[in-house]
């Protein structure tokens, strides 16, 4: 008995071991040495810094794109490969049946049918673009198979080869999944069916310019009752892809940039943090230096896309946030009453175009672990015919969606333009080929010059604004022409020397079009202007910390009210002590955030529910930008109706309502985290947990991961960490990237990724920047020749 022990004991010790070095190999790639590259004109030197990041010398630009999509599928295919099969509606290869509804979304929204439409008509200079960078990428994976991610052998697929129709694709689902206005017209019209037409305007989106103080109030422009039943199921399956489903590219950002004047080094400083699902290793992101001849640049772009998209040269700098420009529309069609297989054009009758996709399901009761099933989509000739398609959404009527990127393609698409630029103008005409997507550009040049830019298409509708689905009933298209692209909202070197843009209402007084009913509260706005003015002359120090700043200003104007309201009820007046004394500044170890987000997202919820039941309240409380600052002027006003709960005799206040969500949370958290409010921690709740794709839950998720972190601030907070309305308080959006470029500094640019360079589990460069973008601990991209050499930990040649 004893040898068999000691056998079985030896066995697992071998075989731990075995499993330690095939895991650790798998993780690793080459990074020395030689390795050739077909299709290089030269040679080309690839040095990797301490993490691990790739510096690209070429002597071309060509070149220079080969090694980088090389490079790129050495640290992220795994990754390519997910996000392609999204962007296709491939997901079901993946995990089976519970994906063939969202696979059915992607097949109908089709970026990939747009992403063929659209490579065919490329300039040649930027076909080129894209095709050296895929002939690395594809190089890869044709010649190293043996180098491949383990997380393909994990999940059970294999990477194929990379066309232009792919990246295309993946750009039309990043820039879709910024887009924002179909919930907000899915909201709208639950709110007509659910509590009436007037109730409903009374909640409806309220966006107020922080510059101008302007409020711009959406407006329903359909009478009740047109259009028919538009409602929410009863089981919704998945996320609704129309409220940005989770994983998605991009959500927001703040960017901004300031002029030499309020700059140490007299050079103006950029600074940008796109928020995405940071919560995901790798990051969205992957970071490059691109160094031939004509270009020196830095920065990071999707992979499976060239170039740089967020970064800088040696003449400019930009970085990017979500403009929230409305390019969508849902229209509620009219069926031929003699025949529904057809439409109505006022009195034309039409019928469906239709378009047969054949999903791949695996399934292991199937012969070869897969089945497949045949699909018809309908369109009309504004969109795919959604009702029925999108999980979730239940209506009486055919809807369908329009996007305007889809009707406003062009043979440049703007990126090649970012690594040449040498000026602010070489930018905003570069940003002007950018129409599948509605960013805000904020960028400056060495010639001292700063300036936001959106970019993206809008429609001028002939109903003016867009907040509910248009009712189809003429034969005339209510998309009667575009905003020229010389009048889409952006300024240059403004008087007060500094630019900035988070996701905030940018409509100046008098704007003749209509932008958008969807924007973020302007706390984050207010306060960066706030901290630029503390320090007439500033360094990327400052910037880099202003990134990470926790103060509130929401909570600095409706914590009062609430401790207010808390102080005249005897089991809440100890948490009204702990508001009255904060500072609104939302640490980890404070019980103060954690009193106020809970005792705030409790009251919204009980505002609203009694008219709106359960379900739907919470499906409208998740769109927060559709009702925070509503909310907040009904705080302040202490004037709605909203605040009686209709379900009692009695008519309550707002403080009425206050109370009872204080006493609700007190109940609720003492079970976690004790009796006591005062030894309350946000960060005990409000907590960022780094997954990996191939691990997202279940015991192992941290083996995989990057583990669970206690993190500042909220949602109203520079330190951008939101949380979703039904899962309090974890962290569900954060930066994705920090960045701080000084033009004035020749050597190097701060930055820092939620995970690391590597998409690959175990590889020591995935999580190796966690715990500098948790601390603020300076990380940094090297720009000069002396640093990149200084810090080259490897060096790969590429031959021909």
């Amino acid at each position: 008995m004893k040898k068999i022990v000691i056998a079985i004991a030896a066995f697992l010790v071998l075989a731990a071991l075995s499993a330690f070095f095939y895991i650790r190999g798998a993780a690793r790639v080459q990074t020395g040495g030689e390795i050739r590259l077909e299709g290089l004109g030269a040679p080309v030197t690839v040095m990797r810094d301490e993490k691990g990041m790739p510096y690209i010398h070429a002597g071309s630009i060509p070149d220079a794109l080969r090694a980088q999509g090389f490079i790129t599928a050495q640290d992220r295919l795994f990754q390519m490969e997910l996000s392609r099969m999204m962007s296709q509606g491939r997901i079901s290869e993946l995990v089976g049946e519970k994906a063939r509804g969202l696979d059915i979304q992607m097949r109908a929204l089709g970026f990939l049918r747009q992403g063929k439409r659209h490579a065919a008509i490329l300039s040649p200079k930027c076909r080129a673009f894209f095709t050296a960078y895929l002939e690395g990428v594809n190089r890869y994976i044709e010649t190293r198979e043996g180098e491949f991610p383990l997380e393909f052998s994990l999940a059970g697929i294999t990477p194929g080869p990379w066309t232009i129709e792919d990246s295309m694709a993946l750009l039309y689902y990043m820039g879709w999944s910024m887009s924002a206005n179909i919930q907000t017209e899915m909201v709208t019209r639950m709110l007509h069916e659910k509590i009436g037409p007037e109730r409903a305007r009374e909640i409806l989106p309220l966006n107020i310019n922080p510059d101008t103080s302007e409020a711009h109030v959406a407006r329903s422009p359909e009478p009740p009752g047109v259009g028919g039943d538009l409602r929410l199921q009863d089981d919704p399956m998945l996320d609704l892809l129309a409220r940005r489903p989770r994983h998605s590219p991009a959500i927001g950002s703040n960017n901004w940039a300031v002029a030499p004047r309020l700059s140490k080094s007299g050079m103006p400083i950029v600074a940008n943090d796109p928020h995405l699902d940071a919560g995901m290793v790798p990051c969205q992101l992957h970071p490059a230096g691109i160094i031939t001849p004509e270009v020196r640049a830095v920065g990071v772009i999707l992979p499976g896309v060239p170039g740089i998209i967020i970064g800088r040269n040696e003449h400019i700098a930009i970085g990017m946030t979500n403009s929230y420009g409305d390019g969508q529309d849902l229209y509620i069609e009219t069926l031929d009453p003699e025949n529904p297989d057809r439409y109505l054009e006022g009195r034309r009758s039409l019928p469906f175009s239709i378009i047969t996709e054949t999903l791949r399901i695996r399934d292991k009761s199937a012969k070869g672990g897969y089945r497949e099933e045949t699909v018809s989509l309908r369109f009309t000739g504004r969109g795919p015919v959604i009702s029925g398609v999108i999980p979730g959404f239940a209506t009486d009527r055919v809807v369908t969606v329009r996007w305007s990127p889809y009707e406003t393609m062009a043979p440049e698409i703007g990126l090649d333009d970012f690594l040449t630029a040498r000026s602010a103008g070489d930018l905003r005409r570069a940003i002007g080929n950018i129409t599948m997507a509605m960013f805000n550009f904020v960028f400056a040049d060495r010639a001292g010059a700063i300036g936001w830019q959106t970019s993206g298409r809008l429609p001028i509708r002939a109903q003016g604004g867009s907040v509910a689905p248009f009712p189809v009933t003429g034969g005339g298209d209510n998309w009667i022409g575009w905003i020229p692209y010389e009048r889409m909202l952006g300024s240059q070197d403004p008087p007060s020397g500094w630019v900035g843009t988070c996701n905030h209402d940018t409509v100046p007084r008098g704007y003749p079009y209509y932008v958008s009913s969807f924007f973020s509260p302007g706390y984050r706005y207010r306060r960066l202007g706030e901290l630029v003015a503390s320090a007439p002359r500033s360094d990327v120090n400052d910037h880099w910390r202003w990134q990470r700043d926790a103060k509130n200003l929401m909570a600095a104007d409706i914590a009062p009210i609430v401790a207010a309201a808390l102080k005249e009820e005897k089991g809440t007046a100890d948490m009204a002590a702990i508001l009255e004394q904060w500072d609104y500044v939302e640490g980890t170890g404070s019980p103060a955030p954690l009193v106020f987000q809970a005792v705030y997202r409790e009251f919204a919820l009980q505002v609203f529910r009694d008219e709106m039941g359960d379900d739907f309240a919470m499906f409208f409380l998740d769109e927060k930008y559709y009702w925070k600052e509503r909310l907040h002027r009904m705080v302040k006003e202490n004037s709605s109706s909203f605040f009686d709960d209709v379900s009692t005799k009695e008519r309550e206040s707002r403080d009425d309502i206050i109370r009872r969500a204080g006493l609700a949370v007190k109940k609720e958290l003492s079970s976690p985290f004790g009796s006591d409010p005062g030894k309350w921690k946000w960060g005990d709740a409000h907590r960022l947990e780094l997954v990996s794709p191939i691990m997202r839950s279940g015991p192992l998720r941290g083996l995989f991961g990057g583990g669970s972190h206690p993190m500042d601030g909220s949602a109203e907070t520079l330190c951008r960490a939101t949380y979703t309305f039904g899962k309090p308080f974890g962290v569900s959006t954060a930066a994705g990237l920090r960045m701080v470029v000084d033009l004035g500094d020749s050597d190097r640019v701060l930055a820092v990724l939620p995970g690391g360079v590597s998409g690959r589990v175990f590889n020591p460069h995935t999580t190796d920047q966690v715990e500098a973008y948790m601390n603020g601990e300076p990380r940094y991209w090297w720009f000069s020749d002396r640093m990149i050499r200084e810090h080259a930990e490897s060096t790969l040649v590429l031959t021909p």
